[in-house]
């Protein structure tokens, strides 16, 4: 059997721009998570914990997001103009000391995520309720930004 190298293979000249940007963005990497050590914060990095929902009707906006396992004592929501903040601080219980994880997805810390929604609300009618692990915010439009009919003159 007779095996040949081909040195123009077709494709081979485009191929090695991304080899060359593999190793780039692998270089890269390895600098930047060696490095990463240095500049962690002192509390875990929130991610995009809780996940949210933000849908709307005529009237009002809902916002639902998932916070299982809270306190009401922990978890904070307030709104200025068009901005919504949820914050608070997850704990989870701390296991035997003798436990070794397999695997830990679950943070535990403090966390805030902050919105803006497309227009102002009503802030003094707005309502919260935490129910399962649910929380469910509604927040009534303020009157100008509810659209209007308007009536045409002939």
């Amino acid at each position: 059997m007779l095996i040949r190298r081909v040195d123009s293979w077709p494709l081979e000249h485009e191929l090695s721009g991304f080899t060359e940007f593999d190793r780039f963005r692998r270089d890269l990497g390895l600098l930047l998570n060696g490095r990463q050590s240095q500049f962690r914060r002192e509390e875990p990095p929130a991610g995009v914990f809780p996940l949210l929902h933000v849908t709307h009707d005529h009237d009002n906006f809902y916002v639902r997001s998932e916070v299982p396992g809270m306190t009401l004592d922990k978890l904070d929501v307030s709104v200025t103009g068009r901005t919504v903040s949820i914050s608070g601080e997850r704990t989870i219980p701390s296991e035997n000391e003798h436990v070794r994880y397999h695997r830990q997805e679950r943070e535990a810390g403090k966390f805030r995520r902050q919105f803006n929604l497309p227009s102002d609300v009503d802030s003094d009618h707005v309502q919260a309720k935490y129910r399962h692990g649910m929380l469910m915010v509604v927040l009534p439009k303020s009157e100008s930004a509810k659209p209007r009919k308007i009536m045409i003159n002939s």
